[in-house]
């Protein structure tokens, strides 16, 4: 196209205002056209930064012939109808995750994606961070072809065979404080199943890209809504495990993501860095540039110890000036942006599906299985669910 395509945000709450609205604005491939909320004084704020039409009526929006494509960032209360409208008007669509509060939602929600052939994608940002693109690629590479170090020692050369030998692992450590957390989480009726959902769909989708098979079964346990620790078994005996837990603290790296297998491992640490070893021919630290970074004069040498040096000093400052929110400096690259761009370039029919449904379906279908099992104490096999 030799314009931009004209986006329609729907559902203007902190996620939308902090992430999707200013990244669609700053867009070079895409223009924020509409902003579309029940809220007036959101609306309001939206057309006073932006410049944008507002609406309260989202089939109003949907139906706008001007309209290219949506951001559809409701609460999973107000997915299914919207997504139907969009489909019928053969409009591409993103979506916030969870794509749904229960399974027979998600699933009407791929009927109407399949049927309709339309762009879709769920915002499982984090495929779309620079590490985690990089950190993937070099997984993927060694499990597929894999290097073995001229150091790895190997003790005795008629070992016996084993099948399982080189099968990869993955651990997911999540340190989060829910002193943060907005009230919604609390209200079994917008969040029916609290982070084992909300937040879990994220790490089990990190885990089946990662990983690249087909999940057979989870077992999980939970205290309450604040720890939760999770094992998924794969075909072929991939393994991954999830360790979340939100009374922790923003004053330390939020995400660790490790990656083992055929002699070697991928450090993922906050998106700040990857480190590596056993892998020859691959740097054992690749660091990544921060966002809003206010203090560029420390932490020079980048990577997860500039960021803790960083977020040091953030913290003083916040403290100093009796005002939290500006704890949050150097943040690391997400991929928010970048999950927009690149659905912009599927659209166009440039780039390849970024997460698609059926990835979301796959990992809501074991953050189900990691709440039933939770649940009922027991190890839940996926075709239970």
């Amino acid at each position: 196209m030799e314009r931009k395509l004209n986006f329609a945000v729907i559902g203007c709450g902190a996620l939308a205002r902090g992430q999707h609205i200013p990244n669609l604005a700053r867009s070079e491939k895409a223009c924020l056209h509409t902003c579309c909320d029940l809220s007036e004084k959101t609306l309001l704020w939206c057309r006073k930064q932006y410049h944008v039409e507002i609406s309260r009526d989202w089939r109003e929006v949907v139906e706008d012939p001007r309209i290219d494509a949506v951001c559809l960032a409701t609460t999973e209360k107000l997915r299914l109808p919207v997504i139907e409208l969009a489909a019928r008007y053969r409009k591409p669509i993103y979506v916030e995750k969870p794509l749904a509060t229960t399974l027979d939602e998600a699933y009407r929600i791929q009927t109407v994606v399949h049927e309709a052939g339309i762009p879709f994608c769920v915002g499982h940002n984090r495929r779309s961070s620079p590490a985690m693109l990089d950190a993937r690629r070099i997984f993927r590479e060694q499990m597929l072809h894999p290097r073995q170090a001229a150091w790895r020692w190997d003790r005795e050369a008629d070992r016996p065979h084993r099948d399982d030998d080189g099968v990869p692992s993955m651990s997911i450590r999540i340190n989060d404080d829910w002193h943060s957390w907005k009230s919604w989480v609390f209200d079994p009726a917008q969040a029916p199943h609290g982070p084992m959902l909300f937040e879990m769909t994220h790490f089990t989708d990190l885990c089946n890209w990662f990983l690249d098979a087909e999940p057979e079964a989870v077992m999980a346990m939970e205290t309450g809504m604040l720890n939760h620790a999770i094992l998924i078994r794969y075909a072929g005996g991939a393994m991954a495990t999830l360790n979340l837990c939100a009374n922790g603290t923003f004053g330390y790296p939020k995400e660790l993501y490790e990656m083992m297998g055929n002699g070697a491992i991928v450090v993922v640490d906050h998106m700040c860095e990857i480190r590596t070893a056993g892998i020859p021919g691959v740097p054992a630290r690749i660091p990544y540039p921060f966002l809003h970074d206010r203090h560029p004069e420390v932490g020079r040498q980048g990577g997860i110890s500039g960021w803790l040096e960083k977020k040091a000093a953030a913290c003083a400052e916040a403290a100093e000036r009796h005002d939290p929110m500006l704890q949050f400096s150097a943040e690391p690259d997400k991929g928010h942006a970048r999950a927009l761009d690149h659905f912009v370039d599927e659209i166009l029919g440039r780039r390849e599906e970024v997460c698609g449904v059926d990835a979301a379906i796959a990992a809501t279908r074991v953050a189900f299985a990691a709440i039933r099992s939770a649940r009922e104490e027991r190890l839940v096999p996926l075709s239970e669910v």
